[in-house]
């Protein structure tokens, strides 16, 4: 692997690290909406570098959701509780963004930092083969 592309998936784990920070920090506010529109980011960004691994990226939320399955679930490389959580914490997003009167409750908010954790947590184990 090529130093820029290192540097970029390097990149996107630190925006990842961030954005869970950020849900976390959020959630302890009592801030749900926004929690669990960083706990998604914190899964974009792990997810994208993901993508990046196979040369592949996403020009759009519902894109970034289905490369990942179609590349990375279908072919065994992560198991499919992972497919799902991306997929959740995207829908979760869009709730949280963008509805008036949001339904996002401290147990949702929760769930999509417990969810994002793990995601993260996989795509830092998947990335040790390529950036160490």
């Amino acid at each position: 692997m090529d130093k820029k592309t290192s540097s970029l998936l390097k990149g996107y784990m630190q925006k990842a690290s961030e954005k869970l920070r950020a849900a976390e920090t959020l959630f302890k506010a009592q801030e749900y909406d926004d929690a669990v529109s960083r706990a998604y980011y914190s899964a974009y960004h792990a997810a994208q570098a993901v993508l990046l691994t196979e040369e592949l990226a996403a020009s759009t939320h519902r894109g970034l959701v289905n490369l990942f399955g179609l590349h990375f679930v279908k072919t065994g490389k992560f198991d499919k509780k992972f497919g799902k959580f991306l997929a959740n914490l995207k829908d979760d997003r869009e709730r949280s963004d963008y509805e008036i009167y949001s339904t996002i409750d401290k147990e949702e908010a929760l769930q999509a930092i417990k969810e994002a954790q793990q995601f993260s947590s996989e795509v830092r184990s998947y990335l040790k083969k390529y950036i160490g």
